[in-house]
């Protein structure tokens, strides 16, 4: 009974602490506008973001990895540069520029960038699954590792990952992608527990289906790099093809993404953000069925949502 009320105490004086600290930081900064940093910006989700919180009062530095996608963006009224997270000088010369805009302080970054290579494991080849996870896990990385030392000096700071349900619920013919959301998952627990104290605060969105051009994308990459007709899983590829070509949403409980947008902003301004935000029926559902149900029947479940890759 001691243990339980000394605990109650200590999180209603952190409370008081954190609230106190960013009601200090708000003072601090309240002449110029919180900034940050997005990555993968051209459309979908990290658009949605973008132009949702420049409407909020950020300064948004949007990226996209085109150069037409980054003249896009300006026209729509964003402060937008090229960011390739393949690409180490591309992310370094970007993080340069912010900083030397910014004056030195930054205060989120939304690691957003990322893309699907759809194909079975045993179709993936080495060098296809390293350029997944360049641009998914190591950019992300190394982008978030050169944000960490400006929070730090400033006191404060946020970054969100966006995950996916395919972050912790593997399903058939996502290999590459679910291992580096998988991975990406792995990192930002690892990196949220090692800030704790810093004034920084890492957190995970995890959308399930979300209006984009992410299919449109993931049948590029299919095409690219998976040799179809010499698989032997050559008859479920096709299913998979009229899903990915399939206009409109293709999966059930699609949202648009605002969805993402509100946790984003949560995250960014709760005084407690959470570890995770699950976005969409699916994510919630897989969620819970991965806490209750046995190894056995969770892979049952998985495979009936993918339909063996046909969704």
């Amino acid at each position: 009974m001691f243990l339980l009320k000394y605990l109650e105490c200590r999180v209603k004086y952190n409370d008081y602490l954190t609230e106190n600290l960013m009601h200090s930081l708000t003072n601090k900064h309240n002449s110029c506008p919180r900034s940050i940093l997005i990555t993968g910006c051209s459309s979908g989700i990290g658009l949605c973001v973008a132009e949702g919180l420049a409407a909020r009062g950020y300064r948004v530095f949007a990226t996209a990895r085109r150069a037409e996608d980054v003249q896009k963006l300006q026209g729509r009224g964003l402060e937008s540069l090229p960011l390739d997270l393949a690409d180490s000088v591309s992310i370094r010369q970007t993080m340069q520029e912010v900083l030397r805009c910014s004056g030195g302080r930054l205060d989120a970054l939304f690691n957003n960038g990322a893309y699907g290579q759809p194909g079975a494991v045993e179709d993936l080849r080495r060098e296809v699954l390293r350029e997944q996870f360049e641009t998914n896990l190591f950019g992300t990385l190394e982008l978030t590792n050169l944000v960490i030392p400006v929070m730090r000096a400033q006191g404060h700071g946020r970054i969100v990952m966006n995950s996916s349900i395919l972050g912790f619920a593997a399903m058939p013919f996502r290999g590459a992608y679910n291992a580096s959301k998988f991975a990406l998952e792995g990192l930002t627990d690892t990196l949220r527990l090692e800030l704790t104290g810093s004034g920084i605060f890492v957190s995970l969105i995890e959308p399930g289906p979300i209006e984009s051009r992410f299919r449109a994308n993931a049948y590029a990459a299919y095409q690219r790099n998976i040799d179809a007709e010499h698989s032997v899983h050559r008859e479920k590829y096709l299913a998979m093809v009229r899903r990915l070509e399939k206009p409109g949403p293709a999966a059930p409980f699609t949202l648009p993404p605002q969805a993402v947008l509100e946790k984003v902003i949560h995250a960014l301004e709760s005084r407690r953000p959470k570890a995770r935000y699950p976005v969409t029926v699916p994510t919630h559902l897989f969620a819970f069925l991965k806490r209750i149900l046995p190894q056995r029947a969770m892979d049952w479940a998985l495979l009936k949502a993918s339909g063996d890759g046909k969704r």
